[in-house]
């Protein structure tokens, strides 16, 4: 529903009604904003030159004396030394009689000021009145307080606008990223089972998005605006892990000072992800179980059944046929778990979302970091794609934002990369014995068979240098490659006197 009246409307409506009470025709609204006094609005002859101008906090004003004491109080242009003259500089007429009033929260605290201005000659319109002033003085208090209520509606209004537009678009898109035929086939399953409210299992390697997925099915199903409640079930031991899923009753078990509501309770005609569900306890698995047969549940410490209506996604990185095998899964809660079967294939498998996730988890991070995008050089694409992603999008994601701190460059080259990126898809390009990378040609020359008569902090200065030399001078990447932490690479550096920029044209070149 839109608002009857606008910002600017109400400022007016407010102003204007004291100007008529008080019979004169200039007046102002001022604001506190950080360290001056900003006019938001006036009304009067020539009231646009003053509308949006500010004062420093630093320079004597009556509007300023006003909000930094919270008091009422009446000034006469051109003999109190509050008077801030400037602001009416460019005015033809100029001002008598200032009367001034706080703009106070409910809280108590002043936030602005508004004046009250007689132009006349002799200050004849203005009323000084004690007890008229008094009733303006409440009345402007009375003012005060609804005008910062609305304004705090007005942003709140904006702030669910905003997050509306957000949600639509996020309904509108999903949070899956991918043009894979994998992916595509995946989401293709995903919009049908979405229809229905039988249990999903989510099955595919660590890090490929399983709970993106689930709550994509969550998003898209007739329960999207019910609770949406997601538990790791290896992440707590089983005892921990029961009382979050079922609850408890006080004093069920050691610890348990009050009652708590557990997931399945919370997620009443919404939807509970349980995620690793492969690894959850032999035990639990049965009261999962009941729960799926009959909907009821049972706190700890409690002899009352419970009724709920949940839909259960599960998703496990285990193969659960030879957990069952091995007897360490249900083959009855495996049944009622995999009634709609959804698989994830590995980041490997489908190397065509590689490019695009890259570029999204670029600028996200970006975003985050305040920075600009970086480019990915053909050459580190290259090796980014040929990389086999063991820890799928998950460990995408962290290079990328080990390579937005790391590299100071806009374009992302493969020595940008981790080291054991380029040895895992290149091993010639990093893996090389030390005396080999030794006997290449360069600013690094060390010819073998010369050793002798060195000592070790001669050897080890020259390796140090011939790692600064080969990453350029960035001592991050030098460390990593020396396989040590930034600060300790760092003091080695001080200790052998090396300094930024110098070269490797000292003791190995004169002593061949």
């Amino acid at each position: 529903m839109k608002n009857k009246f606008d910002r600017h409307q109400i400022l007016r409506l407010f102003l204007g009604s004291l100007l008529r009470l008080q019979n004169v025709e200039r007046g102002s609204i001022w604001v506190r904003q950080g360290e001056r006094y900003r006019c938001i609005e006036a009304m009067g002859h020539e009231s646009e030159k003053i509308t949006g101008i500010s004062i420093s906090n630093d320079r004597p004003s009556i509007v300023g004396w006003v909000i930094e004491n919270g008091r009422m109080t009446i000034g006469r242009a051109g003999q109190d030394d509050r008077h801030f003259e400037d602001v009416e500089k460019e005015l033809c007429v100029k001002s008598n009689i200032i009367l001034c009033f706080p703009l106070i929260f409910d809280t108590g605290e002043v936030y602005g000021a508004l004046e009250l201005i007689d132009t006349t000659d002799m200050g004849s319109r203005i009323n000084l009145d004690k007890e008229y002033l008094k009733l303006l003085e409440n009345i402007t208090a009375i003012g005060s307080i609804a005008l910062s209520k609305y304004a705090a509606y007005t942003k709140q209004v904006e702030e669910n606008r905003e997050l509306k537009k957000i949600i639509h678009s996020m309904r509108g898109s999903g949070p899956i990223i991918g043009q894979s035929r994998p992916v595509l086939e995946a989401m293709e399953r995903v919009s049908v089972y979405a229809k229905v409210d039988y249990p999903v299992l989510i099955t595919g390697e660590s890090g490929t998005g399983k709970d993106l997925f689930a709550r994509e099915l969550h998003r898209m199903s007739n329960r999207r605006d019910l609770p949406f409640l997601a538990q790791n079930c290896s992440a707590i031991p089983a005892t921990l892990l029961e009382s979050e899923l079922f609850g408890h009753r006080k004093g069920a078990f050691t610890g348990a000072v009050s009652d708590k509501v557990g997931l399945f309770e919370a997620a009443d005609k919404g939807t509970v992800f349980l995620d690793e569900i492969g690894d959850m306890s032999y035990e639990l698995q049965a009261r999962i179980l009941r729960v799926l047969q009959d909907g009821e549940i049972k706190p700890l410490g409690s002899t009352i059944q419970r009724r709920t209506d949940v839909r259960i996604i599960s998703a496990t990185h285990i193969d659960l046929p030879a957990a069952i095998e091995q007897k360490r899964f249900r083959e009855d809660l495996y049944y009622r778990l995999n009634v709609l079967p959804l698989h994830i294939l590995p980041l490997r498998e489908r190397k065509e979302d590689i490019q695009l996730l890259l570029k999204s988890f670029i600028a996200l991070e970006a975003k985050k970091l305040e920075k600009t995008p970086k480019r990915i050089s053909p050459e580190a694409l290259s090796y980014l794609t040929r990389y086999p992603w063991k820890g799928n999008i998950r460990e995408l994601k962290n290079v990328i934002r080990h390579i937005m701190v790391i590299s100071p460059n806009e374009v992302i080259t493969p020595d940008a990369l981790p080291i054991y990126m380029l040895e895992e898809v290149d091993p010639d390009h990093g893996g090389r014995d030390f005396s080999e990378t030794w006997n290449r040609q360069g600013p690094c020359e060390v010819r073998a068979g010369k050793y002798e008569g060195y000592t070790w902090k001669q050897l080890e200065k020259e390796y140090v240098l011939y790692l600064l030399d080969k990453h350029r001078w960035n001592i991050s990447r030098a460390a990593i490659e020396a396989d040590q932490n930034r600060s300790t690479f760092d003091s080695k550096m001080r200790r052998l006197g090396i300094r930024k920029n110098q070269t490797k044209t000292g003791d190995w070149g004169n002593r061949g």
